[in-house]
Order: structure tokens, then sequence, then C-alpha cells
């Protein structure tokens, strides 16, 4: 399986805090346990020419992987329109946190994708809703994080296909934080934690239901629709 993981990979070259937790860039610690599974992976960030999507970037990628935060405007329209395409075709994407907002979501979601949030390191659990789903097979009843970024309803989006996690926070809040899509032939799953300051990315289950999501997200050898005036 091909997998892609794009980063904007702009705070960790710019906040001290955030380059001691994810040196080399939260897309290379999300690239070495994936790596582990047997995938092969390639990364791709913002400022390479076409945002390191190119043409045959997502031609050979099975599974698209997203993180995005502080440069949202940033990313070309053409890119967001190529990638939108891909994932119609049957690429599969994973949205990782802020990625909520990114304009290749709100594009596929035809919402404003907006939300309540609030940065004080609180305590998230997030529950799993539906155990039978592959995107959570070896997860434990709940998986608890000591510090994250809280998400709260209500959560614009369309009423998803599969809502798989629920969260909620110390402050009272509660979030759908692992839902489930299809557009065209494509599956989309986002994921709601992974602020940068906070180590998120190293907790093993949250890497579990990130590979499970990527094995999940993977395109069915679906066959070719044909659409419009039609004889046979």
């Amino acid at each position: 399986m091909n997998v892609t993981i794009w980063n904007e990979y702009r705070h960790e070259k710019e906040s001290e805090i955030v380059a001691k937790i994810y040196p080399n860039g939260i897309h290379e610690t999300i690239a070495t346990f994936l790596e582990e599974e047997g995938f092969n992976i390639q990364t791709a960030t913002l400022d390479e020419a076409e945002h390191g999507l190119t043409d045959e970037v997502l031609a050979n990628t099975d599974v698209l992987i997203w993180w995005g935060h502080r440069a949202h405007c940033e990313v070309e329209d053409s890119i967001v329109e190529k990638v939108k395409q891909r994932v119609l075709d049957g690429m599969g994407l994973l949205l990782l946190h802020s990625a909520h907002f990114s304009k290749l979501f709100k594009q596929l979601m035809g919402t404003s994708c907006d939300l309540k949030w609030r940065e004080n390191g609180e305590r998230e659990l997030l529950w799993v809703v539906d155990p039978s789903h592959p995107i959570t097979e070896g997860i434990p009843e709940y998986i608890e994080l000591e510090q994250e970024e809280m998400y709260g309803e209500h959560f614009d989006i369309p009423t998803p296909d599969e809502i798989i996690f629920i969260s909620s926070f110390a402050g009272g809040e509660v979030f759908r934080s692992g839902v489930t899509f299809k557009r065209g032939k494509g599956k989309i799953f986002y994921f709601r934690p992974g602020h940068e300051t906070y180590p998120t990315y190293y907790h093993k289950d949250i890497q579990k239901v990130i590979r499970n999501g990527v094995k999940w997200a993977k395109a069915d050898n679906t066959p070719e629709i044909t659409y419009g005036n039609y004889y046979r």
C-alpha cells in the first residue's frame, strides 16, 4: 500500500516547543510508525513545489493523510481540486486534527466544518462508539490522553456515514472525534486528536487507530462507473 503523508510543516520550524516534540516534523513521526506496518511511505509539505502533491505523487497514492493548521489559506485551490478529484476517483483520505478546517475537507463536506475549541491541556477520553468497526480493532473501550486541545460541538459537518469515536473533555464538552464519509469512490476518515504542542502521535493507541484507518480507507477493487447517455 502506498501512503502519502502531507503536513504544513510550519509549527515545527517556528516553535521551539513543537520542535522538541516533533524534531523532524509531525509527518516524519507518523511515517515512522506506518513504515513499521510495512506500508510504502512518502511525505509532502506545504512549501514544496505544488505542495509536494504532483500528479505523479497522487497517481501513486492509495491513501493520503493530511495534517494542517495555521496555513490552510496558503494551499492553492488548483491543488485542492486535484486532490479532491483523486478522492472521488477512489483514493483514501485521513484528515487529522485541525485538517477539519482545510480547504480540502470543506470542499468534500460542503459545510463550514467549524467548531468550538480551547487550548489549555485538558484530559481527553476518546470513547469507542462502534467496537465492531475495523478502525477500532485492538483499541480498548476508550483512549485516554492526559493533555489535548479541546474541540466541542456543534461540529458543522454533514451527518457522518459512521461515528467511530466520541470525545469527552474535562470541561464537560463532547465531540464527534472519529467519523467516516464516502465521496464518490473514496473513503474518508476524520480523526480529531493531534494538537502540535502535545505528544499525541507517540501514543500507541492513537498510532493503532491511524494504522487501522489507513487499511480501512484503501480503495476496494471498485469497477469503473459509466455516467451519461448509455447504450449497450
